[in-house]
């Protein structure tokens, strides 16, 4: 019989989460290019496991307002502390340049959490969307934003630069979101940055993202569905938490790459234009396929 009272094992990560690392000549030629444009990615802040994949691609999520986020969730890896005010204004365009320099077609733009900031970083965010657009008049891009401390006005400033896509995550069930998430967020401050989004009519799709093997349930991970498709919600993304430092969350469960099929079968039976549901999806994964499905 085991004893509870004792520390048990952690459990083994499963063969399907094993990935290459990263390498290839075009990922290391990325990785000058980023580093030349003085610019963040969020697949190395937050060690995100397709950057090999992504960025041998020719493809990355760029994030701004620098490295060091006001928030500290439990199973993010990026930086936290207080940036104390300071912004780059000469990154939108960098971020700009870069994009019309690799000739991306599509960007996922994401960004630190900035409560330091009145406005969260609005401005910022929405330069950058209308300095792409300028330089690169065929790209696409996804704002992947946080939650604004839930000040829709400057969701608007955001909305208003006209991405394609806006985007923001749940990150976890109802249940889940004091253990998961920093205090600041929540469920329904979330869910109310999706529905203004999407009310808006200024972007095409909207989006979020659930990371799951915290322990919650296959009832609550449909009813997050049901309350993000009532927000409007256009596309649905699911992938396996993993804990990226002992300091963080532990994973409670290893998801099986059929329970991910299962539930992106729920996700489309709910109506989502797409569902992205595998052990190694993040939410920005295949972001542009949206366009193509």
């Amino acid at each position: 019989m085991i004893d509870l009272t004792e520390p048990q094992p952690r459990q083994p990560k499963p063969p399907w989460l094993k990935v290459r690392l990263a390498h290839g000549e075009n990922y290391e030629g990325l990785r000058r290019k980023v580093k030349a444009h003085e610019l963040h990615t969020v697949c190395q802040e937050a060690m995100c496991p397709n950057i090999g994949e992504c960025w041998g691609a020719g493809t990355a999520t760029i994030m701004i307002l620098g490295d060091t986020c006001t928030r500290g969730c439990h199973f993010c890896n990026v930086k936290t502390g207080s940036p104390r005010g300071e912004v780059d204004w000469l990154e939108p365009k960098r971020v700009a340049e870069a994009v019309r320099d690799l000739g991306w077609t599509y960007l996922v733009l994401t960004a630190v959490d900035r409560d330091d900031l009145a406005d969260g970083g609005a401005a910022v965010f929405a330069s950058t969307v209308r300095l792409i657009h300028k330089l690169s008049p065929e790209a696409k891009v996804e704002c992947l934003t946080g939650d604004f401390a839930g000040d829709l006005g400057a969701l608007d400033v955001v909305l208003e630069a006209r991405p394609e896509v806006l985007a923001h995550n749940l990150e976890t069930v109802r249940r889940l979101q004091s253990t998961v998430r920093d205090k600041r967020a929540g469920f329904d401050q979330s869910l109310a940055i999706l529905r203004r989004a999407k009310e808006s009519g200024l972007v095409r799709y909207t989006k979020t993202s659930l990371m799951v093997g915290f322990g919650e349930t296959e009832d609550e991970i449909e009813s997050a569905m049901d309350e993000a498709r009532a927000a409007g919600v256009d596309i649905f993304t699911l992938g396996q938490y993993l804990q990226p430092s002992k300091r963080h969350l532990e994973v409670a469960e290893y998801v099986t790459p059929e329970k991910f099929e299962r539930l992106r079968l729920l996700g489309v039976a709910k109506g989502f234009r797409q569902v992205v549901s595998s052990p190694l999806s993040r939410s920005s994964y295949h972001a542009e396929q949206v366009f193509t499905v």
